[in-house]
């Protein structure tokens, strides 16, 4: 098998993980399936989530002259969702429900095992997905479709990343995520870096400023950064759900740094 047939099949191994895109049939046959290819896959998480991430800034451009900006990036997140399904999302939710108040490191386990949202899970959401559509609203509609791309892309970096730095701290015979409980290589975590360094050099590109893309890019490490603390002296280690609510902040943060240095610039 080819290197890049066997990268290529890690590719749609990962797109069926992180997206609700059912593959072809034929594509499928082809395809087929061993155990350490999940693993393996999370080295092109970025790549797919610069893909779901083009997905919505197609969305907000069609949409936007029609609607106007805060509608069309209502509409845009809303297929980022539909596409992933809310993966990341759910996963924030039930971060926000296990680490937001005070249980103890088992406790916090149990609570973000269970399926049910709570109140922390349900503000920490709400906040979510407010800023982010309140950011990306804010955006001149040029530079939230730049934008869109480089945080879905970037913020799968940072979730990818705690796979390679953090231990897994959650229950292992009835983790979800259980393929993606062991480390990651140096190797796989160099390529998801390469990964979001080409989509912050195609932002610029795109027209996004040099010094935006790479605040950008520096946001998201201080968010892989702040998770990690906050996880490992929490839990002891990242979750399934842990990884989605990294990937969350950084996107957040992402929108964030870039509507602010625009600000900065006008």
């Amino acid at each position: 098998m080819s290197l890049l047939v066997h990268e290529l099949r890690l590719l749609l191994v990962g797109w069926q993980f992180l997206t609700r895109v059912p593959l072809p049939p034929p594509l499928l046959r082809w395809l087929g399936y061993e155990a350490d290819w999940l693993h393996a896959s999370a080295r092109h998480f970025p790549l797919i989530g610069g893909l779901v991430g083009m997905a919505g800034a197609a969305v907000l451009a069609a949409t936007a002259p029609l609607f106007g900006a805060p509608v069309a990036a209502g509409l845009s997140m809303a297929a980022t969702l539909w596409l992933t399904g809310g993966f990341h999302e759910d996963g924030w939710a039930d971060t926000c429900d296990g680490l937001g108040g005070s249980a103890v490191r088992e406790r916090a386990l149990e609570i973000m095992k269970d399926s049910r949202i709570g109140a922390y899970g349900a503000m920490g959401l709400v906040l979510m997905l407010g800023l982010k559509w309140a950011s990306l609203a804010a955006l001149p509609v040029g530079l939230a479709v730049v934008a869109l791309p480089l945080a879905h892309a970037a913020s799968r970096t940072v979730a990818v990343s705690l796979i390679r730095w953090l231990p897994y701290a959650g229950d292992l015979a009835s983790a979800k995520a259980k393929p993606l409980s062991r480390r990651l290589s140096t190797a796989g975590w160099l390529v998801t870096l390469a990964w979001a360094a080409c989509f912050g050099v195609l932002a610029v590109l795109a027209g996004l400023p040099a010094q935006s893309s790479g605040a950008a890019l520096l946001a998201c490490a201080g968010a892989g950064l702040a998770t990690r603390r906050w996880f490992a002296r929490r839990l002891g280690g990242y979750t399934g759900d842990c990884l989605g609510a990294a990937q969350q902040l950084a996107e957040l943060g992402v929108y964030l740094v870039i509507l602010a240095a625009w600000r900065w610039s006008a």
